[in-house]
């Protein structure tokens, strides 16, 4: 999980930000973090800012062009205790989060627990003056890596240049049965019906073109672990293509077979790389594929 500069995200414990013009602290906190005076009060009083590596706890301390403010982000990331979501990474602008299965990433109905709901009680708890904006969706079951805009103006730049942003989104999965295959690429057409079932089709059936590559990597005679990255993000995309490839996805009630030895969809957004909307850097995230994932192979490596 690096940046161009080698910057490890996830296991850095702070946010270094450079001053670039004549400011106060406080001012330069509301600004480049976008968060209330009462949070940065707060991390003054909690002793989490230096400048030059120098402790400060007075707002009014005075900044001067290249300086570096750093900021600690452990108690930021630690501060959201939730069994459904992880923070990754955050800054003023975006939050990187990894969602296990069984949580919406938005709401259809007010009353339905979701991602977002957590992230904006979060944000409340922090002072932050910010609420989780969707920029795409991971189904209820699987599980994995998503971003959410912390203003409206991001939510659009991700929205309006997502395929140009983000360069690599790939997944893992447990399959049904043996693939021989080392790998290739799905293109279908995806419909969806009324009763909300995607349709596959080799020719143009009015739907979407939806394409995915897939890699194996590891097999025996009832499972194999695949690799899968996307060239196109429809709903349903991967599922529906491994069930036409004749390896549906364990645990997947609705395009499966039945087999559901994990008792949850057998699905991972494992990575997460893009341009960041504002900074433009590039931004790697990548977690470990999921232990129970591993499990049926566990026998034929003793």
């Amino acid at each position: 999980m690096r940046n161009t500069n080698g910057a490890a995200y996830a296991a850095s414990k702070y946010i270094e930000i450079p001053v670039r013009e004549e400011s106060t602290l406080l001012d330069f906190l509301l600004k480049q973090m976008g968060i209330s005076r009462n949070r940065a009060k707060d991390l003054l009083s909690g002793k989490a800012i230096t400048v030059d590596r120098k402790l400060v706890t007075r707002h009014d301390t005075p900044l001067h062009v290249g300086e570096v403010v750093r900021v600690s982000r452990h108690r930021q990331s630690t501060m959201l205790e939730n069994k459904y979501v992880k923070i990754v990474y955050e800054d003023k602008d975006i939050v990187v989060i990894e969602k296990s299965e069984g949580i919406l990433s938005m709401a259809s109905s007010p009353k339905q627990y979701c991602v977002k709901n957590v992230l904006d009680e979060y944000f409340e708890k922090r002072h932050f003056k910010c609420t989780a904006h969707v920029v795409h969706r991971l189904d209820r079951e699987t599980s994995g890596l998503m971003i959410y805009a912390k203003n409206v103006d991001v939510a659009r730049i991700l929205e309006d240049n997502w395929h140009d942003m983000v360069y690599d989104r790939r997944y893992v999965a447990l399959l049904c049965g043996k693939m021989e295959k080392e790998g290739g690429t799905v293109q279908s057409w995806l419909r969806e019906s009324k009763s909300f079932v995607t349709y596959s089709s080799p020719t143009d059936n009015g739907g979407k073109l939806a394409i995915t590559h897939y890699h194996r990597l590891k097999g025996n005679d009832d499972f194999s672990l695949v690799e899968m990255k996307l060239e196109t993000g429809r709903k349903n995309q991967i599922r529906v293509h491994m069930a036409d490839l004749g390896f549906p996805v364990a645990g997947d009630r609705k395009y499966g077979n039945g087999r559901d030895p994990l008792h949850r969809l057998a699905l991972h957004a494992f990575r997460l790389n893009f341009i960041h909307p504002v900074t433009k850097e590039n931004m790697l995230f990548e977690t470990p594929i999921p232990r129970e994932f591993l499990r049926p192979f566990q026998s034929d490596e003793q």
